[in-house]
Order: C-alpha cells, then sequence, then structure tokens
C-alpha cells in the first residue's frame, strides 16, 4: 500500500495565498497566451509550488472556491498557478452549451475542475455526477464541491470500469491525476484496490434520463468503460457531447473510430482531448 497523505480539512481560508505567494499567483494568472507568456507564467508556477514545500492553498478558481494541493497532482497545480490555460478550448466548447438544467457527468472528476466549472454556469435545475475513485483525491473533491453553494453535484467514489466488484488502481505518486485502473509508465506509488462499476449500471442508479455533456480523463481506461457503456446503455443515455482524453498508445481498440462508428462526429482535437457531438439521433 502506498503512503497516504493526509489531508488538511480545516475551514476555507486557513490557506489563503499571503505576501509573496499572492503575488506569485497573481502574477502567473495574469501571464498571456503564447510563448513568451506560458514561459513566465510556468516559471513563475515553478517558484510557487517550490515556496509551499507540499502545502495546499485556497483559491477561487474556474469560478468556483477550491483547496488545491499542487505538489502531487498537475491538474490542482494548474488550476491553481495557470486557470487560463486549463484545458480552455474544451471549457469554451462546453460552456457554450450549458443550460440551466444541465446534465453533465464527470469521469474521473479528480479534484473537481470540470464539474465545478459547469456548476457555476448552471442553474439549480442541473445535475452533475462526478465519479473520482481514489479515496484522498475523492476527499479533495467533496471538500471542494462543499466550498461552494451549488447543490447539483453528486460525487461517487468508484472507479468505472467494464466490470463490477473491485479492480487494482495504480498509482503515479508525482501526478496523482496519472494514477489509473491500466498500468502507467510512471507507476511507482503502489497500487490501490478500488470498487469498480459499469457505467452504464451508475447512471442507471443514479435515475438519469439524458446527459448533455460527459467529460472522461481516466488515463488510458476510456475504451474499457466507453465501449461496454455504447454498447449497453439505452440511446437516450448517449451523451449529446463526450469529451474525451486521447491516449491511443494505452487503448485496446482504435477508439476514435469506435465513437465515430456510433454516430458521433469529432468536433474538436487538443492538445490532450478529443470532442465529440452526437449526431445521430433515437
Amino acid at each position: 500500500m502506498p503512503h497516504r497523505q493526509t489531508n488538511d480539512l480545516q475551514a476555507f481560508g486557513a490557506h489563503a495565498p499571503r505576501g509573496a505567494l499572492a503575488r506569485i499567483i497573481q502574477a502567473a494568472r495574469r501571464a498571456p497566451e503564447g510563448w513568451a507568456g506560458r514561459r513566465a507564467a510556468y516559471f513563475l508556477r515553478a517558484l510557487g509550488v517550490q515556496a509551499l514545500r507540499g502545502r495546499p492553498v485556497d483559491v477561487e478558481s474556474l469560478g468556483a472556491r477550491m483547496r488545491l494541493y499542487p505538489a502531487d497532482n498537475v491538474s490542482e497545480k494548474r488550476m491553481l498557478f495557470t486557470p487560463q490555460y486549463f484545458d480552455c478550448q474544451e471549457l469554451g466548447y462546453l460552456a457554450q452549451r450549458i443550460t440551466p438544467d444541465f446534465v453533465f457527468v464527470d469521469v474521473g472528476a479528480n479534484v473537481g475542475g470540470y464539474s465545478l466549472f459547469v456548476a457555476a454556469r448552471a442553474g439549480a435545475a442541473a445535475r452533475i455526477l462526478a465519479i473520482e475513485p481514489q479515496p484522498e483525491i475523492h476527499e479533495r473533491l467533496v471538500y471542494n464541491v462543499r466550498q461552494n453553494d451549488f447543490a447539483t453535484i453528486k460525487t461517487l467514489e468508484c472507479a468505472a470500469a467494464d466490470c463490477d466488484g473491485e479492480v487494482t488502481m495504480f498509482l503515479d505518486s508525482r501526478n496523482r491525476g496519472d494514477s489509473s485502473i491500466r498500468i502507467v509508465p510512471n507507476f511507482d506509488g503502489g497500487r490501490l484496490t478500488v470498487r469498480a462499476r459499469r457505467l452504464a449500471d451508475i447512471l442507471a442508479g443514479e435515475g438519469l434520463d439524458r446527459i448533455d455533456a460527459m467529460k472522461l480523463d481516466c488515463e488510458g481506461a476510456e475504451d474499457l468503460i466507453l465501449e461496454p457503456f455504447l454498447r449497453a446503455a439505452p440511446r437516450r443515455l448517449w451523451p449529446e457531447t463526450m469529451i474525451v482524453e486521447h491516449m491511443p498508445e494505452r487503448w485496446s481498440i482504435d477508439l476514435p473510430a469506435f465513437i465515430e462508428a456510433q454516430g458521433y462526429r469529432r468536433a474538436l482535437r487538443t492538445k490532450h482531448n478529443l470532442v465529440y457531438e452526437r449526431q445521430i439521433a433515437d
């Protein structure tokens, strides 16, 4: 078993940035697009992470309050210091589609970046399901959800997979967001047994009648989750929009070809993700 870092669950604000750290965060967040802007932002980000020495920081990011731990999670580091660069194409595309009663499923939710982004822009009638298997990361997700008044996010601590039962998760100690139920290249943080459920069963249990958008960020397990889901789930539960992490070197099938064969059109390809729109109606 890997060593489990204890999350700090003090009241929000206990780790508000002050002094030089606050100035570093502000400067990094003001950095513009372009090569020079990004180089400056990344330099400032490295300084900030070094200064923190593993401590978390309480900030607002992507429209929500979060406690972020940048030392061991790249997503948290990005949301803390450089949210302007955080999946900006994907989030911009998603933002154009958000409605007051938006239904969003976040598979591999990490500490809640996408879920909180959607909740901050949707209405009180929205439904957001955030699925995260790692106990420590799920605890951070729950903490972040509770710091906001959205009341539209439900979290589940389990792995979406191709089976029900238990699966082994391989941990990357340097980037907890890179942990996976598929063995990872930097597997050095031990392994963890987590509860697994089929995605179709998860959604059926939640009583959803439609999904407006779904994001899958599962570090190479997207094919294990999505192929059985699209084969088994009723078409009314097929997402209108899908954001799928692009990791073909880990997949066992040609996942883009499979998705497109089900009637989806690729609308966007970014550095890390593929974005699909459903084209064939029920």
